[in-house]
């Protein structure tokens, strides 16, 4: 006989991973690749330390970057303070 298992569907939110959560799982890895390809290229074409340094630069930098923007949220917004005026055309009057 077959067993039947419980399907977890996730609630409607977003994936985490080590504290990363949606989108910013795939810019965490990007910041990874870029330190990686950046640091093996002037690991190569200048200097091996220089290069471990541009390595570490770029991966906590950019987790650093990224856990930034995280904490403005999933789905960044501008936030205008500004009141605005539309008329029948559309244009808008800065007040």
């Amino acid at each position: 006989m077959a067993r039947k298992y419980p399907v977890y569907k996730g609630l409607q939110r977003p994936l985490i991973f080590k504290g990363f959560k949606g989108k910013f799982i795939y810019w965490g890895i990007a910041s990874l690749l870029a330190g990686l390809v950046f640091g093996a290229l002037t690991m190569s074409l200048v200097n091996m330390w220089l290069g471990a340094m541009v390595l570490i630069g770029f991966i906590v930098g950019g987790l650093l970057f990224t856990a930034g923007k995280q904490k403005g949220g999933l789905h960044s917004k501008s936030r205008n303070l500004n009141i605005y005026i539309l008329n029948h055309y559309g244009r808008k009057n800065l007040v």
